[in-house]
């Protein structure tokens, strides 16, 4: 086994504190990495407080990695040694349903093995540990080649927020011609953006902040309303093409679902922790879906951070000590944050 070392909540709604354990041995077919950098998700304080589900204690999240290989298994033929490298929010799967042979391993008909809070039956049945850590090791199929041309603190937060909104805006075939709207100006919201415009689209920001104006204009956005200005909201009714929702708080869906086009369709990448009511007639009007979308697979996952590195795209953050992480959760909370934290895992010692 190796010794690891990383920050851990002990049991559920318990403060990360630093906390010494043991990855794997480096397999034929894995890869081990030190850990440069790991992004902070709203999904890491949803899965430490139990939000969602029961979770596996003690916890280490992080799915957000990037770090430099140190060792290869004797059949790993992607890497090597020095290589810069990362991981997202899957660590393994079955290889053998129809969906993970279509590349779709997130939607594993038999489970995904999901980087933290989950166990490896494919493995030794044993918990996951996530990136805030100072090493992982990982079966070469779930590792990505991630490029020298962009600032690597920066680029951690597109193995989560970054395939969240890459991978709907792909499989819609959303671009030149379309109106999207994004839904909330937050980690996803911003990389939401940020690929929207890349893509060719249209784009324009919801938001309940007039404050967030600015930024969306200077991360590219081309328009801007204000939901809760009712003139702003009533212009914009029977506009969008589709609508982005990056938000995982509570939310009005009729009104936005309101602001689509006929045949519009409503993605949700954001989960509240709460259930939402969708009256049918929300969507019987105009024909309108309400569709979801996770993470993207893992050639989609690549695609995505090659696409990033042609067109000079990464996370806009804020760098951290490991040891402020409940600050940063609770900042977070309040959307003090532009528009993601990442861990320096070099304070980690």
């Amino acid at each position: 086994m190796i010794a690891a070392k990383g920050y851990a909540a002990q049991k559920a709604g318990a403060t990360l504190e630093a906390w010494d354990f043991e990855r794997r041995e480096v397999g034929p077919h894995d890869v081990q990495f030190d850990v440069l950098y790991c992004g902070v998700c709203h999904s890491d304080l949803h899965q430490v407080r139990n939000d969602w589900f029961e979770g596996i204690f003690p916890m280490i999240p992080g799915h957000e990695i990037v770090g430099r290989v140190v060792k290869v298994g004797a059949h790993v033929t992607k890497f090597k040694v020095g290589d810069l490298a990362a991981t997202g929010c899957m660590v393994d799967s079955c290889h053998t349903c129809d969906n993970c042979k279509d590349g779709l391993e997130q939607y594993c008909d038999n489970g995904a093995v999901f980087t933290y809070n989950s166990k490896n039956q494919y493995t030794d049945g044993a918990p996951t540990y996530g990136g805030y850590s100072n090493t992982i090791v990982v079966k070469e199929e779930f590792v990505l080649h991630v490029s020298d041309k962009l600032p690597l603190a920066a680029t951690a937060p597109l193995l989560c927020a970054g395939i969240t909104t890459y991978s709907p805006l792909k499989h819609w075939k959303i671009g030149k011609g379309h109106k999207l709207a994004v839904l909330g100006l937050g980690g996803l919201g911003h990389m939401a953006v940020k690929f929207g415009v890349a893509l060719g689209a249209d784009v324009t920001v919801l938001s309940t902040s007039p404050k967030k104006e600015a930024d969306a204009k200077k991360l590219g956005a081309h328009h801007f309303v204000v939901t809760t200005d009712a003139e702003q909201v009533a212009k914009a009714k029977g506009s969008f093409d589709f609508i982005l929702d990056t938000v995982s708080a509570e939310h009005d869906f009729p009104l936005y679902l309101s602001l689509l086009r006929t045949n519009g369709v409503h993605i949700c990448v954001g989960v509240p922790s709460t259930p939402s009511i969708i009256p049918p007639f929300a969507i019987i009007a105009g024909r309108k879906s309400l569709a979801g979308s996770s993470i993207g697979g893992i050639k989609e996952t690549q695609e995505m951070l090659d696409f990033c590195a042609e067109h000079n795209i990464v996370s806009d953050i804020e760098l951290i000590d490991i040891k402020d992480i409940e600050t940063a959760y609770e900042r977070m909370e309040k959307g003090d944050v532009r528009y993601r934290f990442v861990i320096d895992m070099a304070t980690l010692k």
